[in-house]
């Protein structure tokens, strides 16, 4: 491995999209520690140091997470890149109730660009509607309660504006950024960006571990995630090979055709997409009743507050780790019947002359298709919900009270792993074009 990384960096081009990956990334780290104007950063430290492992740590526990720990800090970059790819899921999923955006989907690359516009544009709304929220909350104290510093400095209609509009314009930026690592450099640029924020925090909380629970209890975490690491890994590589011939056929004067070649369906399908939406929907009610309470003389008396303070506020209680599970698996089969339609796979593969040992080519192939996928979405979806939840089942185990170090979690180790192995896949390719050995053997 070493002798294969020695190798892309004599590559000129390759050397050279390597190193700009890395500037990009390392621009966007240091955007994710600058606060912004108007924040007072030292009450915020403050607040964070008093109040980590309470009930607002754990609540925005996986999206501060996303953002390297900016969203808590208030940073530049503290709405990061979750905009970008809640408006990609959207945009994804309306290709399949709009006919609009299916037929830009099918227009090739002229119908992509548009698509790919809509998504920016939506994307700048969700970070206009998701940074009003956040500064509104830490206006009313919502965002860190229990805390009585003030961390903004004034609580002005100018100042609160200026506030959002620096957030809103730093996930616009974050975005932009994201582009030109797909463009100019190495890897998907929002997946690495997501990979360097997990990144950034692990040294720290490994640190927190060792402070406060000592070498043994370190020493066990250290080796539970080795052996989360490992399993996702497996899962992760693992696939069904449907076994493909395509038949010979006349075009011209030449013979096509006559190949047999096979479909991988993995077992995990739908990636990391099922627990970011199953995140994001869980963290909703309890943003509602933030919103709702700040206008309240006597907050947290309805039903409504007793329902979610009961059920949908402690990560560590059985109802809300049975809801997540539930909202898992739920978006896993979701997302996996959206991203792999076997309708048109079944028709692609008749239109090329393509079929299935045994099956007939059409409906029945389509049916067959469905079927495997059925089968192997259910451990797929299973791998998901208790990667996931592995950090509520186990948050007293290395923490300091709460998810606090949730770098050592199943979503943190899923996205990584996952990241990384797709980035490496994608140097190895460019090291095979040019006939070098790669990373893998």
């Amino acid at each position: 491995m070493l002798s294969a990384f020695i190798s892309s960096l004599r590559t000129a081009d390759l050397r050279r999209k390597i190193l700009f990956t890395l500037a990009i990334l390392i621009l966007y780290r240091v955007g994710a520690s600058i606060p912004s104007p108007g924040v007072n950063y030292p009450n915020v430290q403050k607040c964070i140091t008093q109040l980590s492992g309470g009930d607002s740590a754990q609540i925005y526990s996986l999206i501060n997470l996303f953002s390297g720990g900016a969203l808590l800090q208030l940073a530049v970059f503290a709405i990061g890149i979750m905009p970008y790819i809640t408006a990609s899921i959207i945009v994804q999923l309306l290709g399949v109730v709009i006919p609009r955006f299916e037929e830009l989907r099918k227009e090739g690359q002229a119908g992509q660009a548009k698509l790919t516009q809509y998504t920016r544009y939506l994307s700048v709304a969700l970070a206009l509607l998701q940074a009003t929220s956040i500064v509104a909350l830490a206006a009313n104290g919502g965002l860190l309660q229990g805390c009585t510093l003030d961390i903004i400095q004034s609580t002005s209609i100018f100042s609160l504006a200026v506030i959002v509009i620096v957030m809103t314009a730093g996930a616009t930026l974050v975005m932009w950024m994201g582009e030109l690592i797909q463009e100019r450099g190495i890897g998907n640029g929002m997946s690495l960006m997501i990979f360097a924020s997990i990144a950034a925090r692990i040294p720290s909380e490994g640190k927190n571990i060792l402070d406060s629970r000592g070498p043994v209890v370190f020493t066990a975490v250290c080796i539970a995630a080795l052996v989360i690491i490992v399993g996702v890994v497996f899962v992760e590589q693992g696939q069904r090979r449907i076994p493909v011939q395509y038949a010979k056929r006349m075009v011209g004067r030449r013979m096509y055709g006559g190949t047999s070649t096979y479909l991988p369906l993995k077992v995990n399908q739908a990636g990391v997409i099922p627990v970011i939406f199953a995140s994001s929907l869980i963290y909703i009610p309890h943003l509602i009743t933030q919103l709702i309470q700040s206008g309240q003389a006597t907050p947290g008396n309805g039903w409504w507050d007793k329902f979610v303070a009961n059920y949908l506020t402690n990560p560590a209680s059985p109802s809300y780790i049975a809801v997540y599970f539930g909202l898992i698996v739920f978006f896993t089969y979701f997302y996996v019947s959206v991203q792999f339609n076997v309708d048109e796979r079944a028709d692609e593969m008749k239109k090329y002359g393509g079929f299935i040992p045994g099956i007939r080519p059409g409906k029945p192939t389509a049916d067959y298709l469905r079927f495997v996928l059925n089968r192997i979405t259910l451990p797929g979806s299973i791998y998901l919900g208790v990667i996931a939840v592995l950090p509520n089942l186990f948050l007293e185990i290395g923490n300091t009270g709460g998810v606090q170090n949730i770098p050592f979690g199943g979503t943190a180790v899923l996205i990584m792993v996952g990241v990384g192995l797709d980035t490496v896949k994608q140097i190895e390719s460019q090291l095979m074009q040019r006939n070098y050995e790669g990373f893998l053997k």
